[in-house]
């Protein structure tokens, strides 16, 4: 009889992102998870966060959305599907900055991932048909995972719409108009029925039904549980047989 050797999994660490509408609290429940960890991971910000921004190509990219929004909360700039290419651009750009960090095993969260430009650009591209607009994020998405892998785990956080506009003025000090709360409400409603047809990447937190203690435990536990024994992190443009980004292994040899 002969014995396949058992091969080691590989080195990486989970790449976890946080989604969800402005003002729902994703990033204080996601700080408020972390500092229950052991091992902490590293915090990547969100697009929201850069105001002042930082050296680097991402952030040239991201203030070129800036300053063709003229200052739109949602980085509207009038041409949805170069706005959608640009940010996915970005958010390659951000995975290439945190390769060095998963190789090594640590827990990368990013705030906002891919999930983010497929439902608001998918909004700009279907005004008022969210049907169709849950066709288009989808596809959005299988264009995403050509430029990088999607992420391993990804934390929906949701509220009532209303709260989190409230939630999202009192924070940036301002109000939104009409049009910009009735695209906060349908970006709402659409996270949540694109999280649906994802189930095994996605988990829910509905602060509807739960405190922010309970969400906070419950995104800590998520997190812990993504644990060690990932699948290889390969190029989606290398096609079958390719190299680990992070261990270096065949793919091949990888599921031998």
């Amino acid at each position: 009889m002969t014995i396949t050797p058992q091969l080691p999994a590989c080195t990486r660490g989970p790449l976890i992102s946080a989604e969800g509408l402005n003002g729902v609290g994703k990033t204080y429940l996601t700080n408020r998870a972390v500092e229950g960890l052991g091992a902490k991971p590293l915090m990547l910000d969100e697009f929201s966060q850069r105001a002042n921004g930082r050296p680097g190509l991402g952030e040239a990219l991201l203030r070129s959305l800036r300053e063709a929004s003229a200052g739109d909360p949602f980085l509207r700039g009038g041409t949805p599907m170069t706005e959608a290419l640009i940010l996915m651009a970005i958010k390659r750009h951000d995975l290439d900055t945190v390769l060095p960090e998963l190789s090594s095993g640590r827990v990368v969260v990013e705030g906002r991932s891919v999930d983010t430009t497929a439902v608001c650009q998918a909004l700009l591209l279907h005004p008022g048909d969210l049907d169709a607009a849950l066709q288009t994020a989808v596809a959005l998405l299988g264009l995403a995972s050509s430029y990088r892998p999607l992420p391993d785990l990804t934390v929906l956080v949701t509220d009532d719409a209303s709260k989190a506009l409230e939630r999202a003025q009192r924070r940036d000090q301002c109000v939104f108009t009409t049009e910009q709360a009735t695209f906060m409400r349908e970006a709402c409603t659409l996270f949540e029925w694109l999280a649906a047809t994802d189930p095994d990447r996605y988990r829910v937190v509905d602060r509807r039904h739960i405190n922010e203690y309970e969400a906070a435990e419950q995104i800590r536990a998520w997190i812990e549980g993504v644990g060690g024994g990932l699948g290889c992190m390969v190029e989606p443009w290398q096609g079958p047989g390719a190299a680990c980004t992070c261990c270096g292994r065949l793919a091949e040899i990888q599921s031998a």
